[in-house]
């Protein structure tokens, strides 16, 4: 029997999947909203008994193993109106602390406060840029978990 790919949302279920056991593994505990129409996929709760609402994200590789890791930091919506689907980007402003963001190819998982992710999508870079550039660069390895 030969077997298909992944659909998009059977990846996003895999990499929530990966995201709860890491989260797990360090010591948070999970907290699953019922139902799919919150804002936020998890809610974690630290050390100190604080709730933190998450979005979790699946990661791809751009520019290979020296490249970066991008993630969307916004959600495709879309309405119909008179007949016509329009499509949008909807922002998670104000709906959530943290993106718990998995990479299948690494396999590692990253925890990025929200109102860190600015514009659509956001780069976590993996290698030094060939110019050398260090300034407003973002480094995954600051955000694994």
């Amino acid at each position: 029997m030969e077997l298909l790919g992944p659909t998009k949302k059977q990846l996003g279920e895999r990499s929530q999947a990966h995201i709860i056991a890491r989260l797990l593994e360090v010591g948070y505990t999970v907290l699953t909203p019922y139902g799919d129409s919150s804002r936020y996929d998890l809610v974690i709760e630290d050390a100190k008994g604080q709730f933190w609402r998450v979005q979790c994200k699946t990661a791809w590789i751009e520019g290979g193993d020296d490249g970066y890791i991008k993630f969307a930091t916004t959600s495709l919506r879309s309405r119909s109106t008179n007949g016509k689907v329009q499509y949008s980007r909807a922002r998670y402003t104000g709906q959530i602390e943290y993106f718990a963001v998995y990479s299948h190819e690494q396999r590692k998982t990253y925890l990025i406060p929200a109102n860190q992710a600015i514009g659509n999508t956001m780069r976590l870079c993996l290698a030094p840029a060939k110019n050398n550039q260090e300034k407003g660069v973002k480094w995954a390895r600051e955000y694994e978990l």
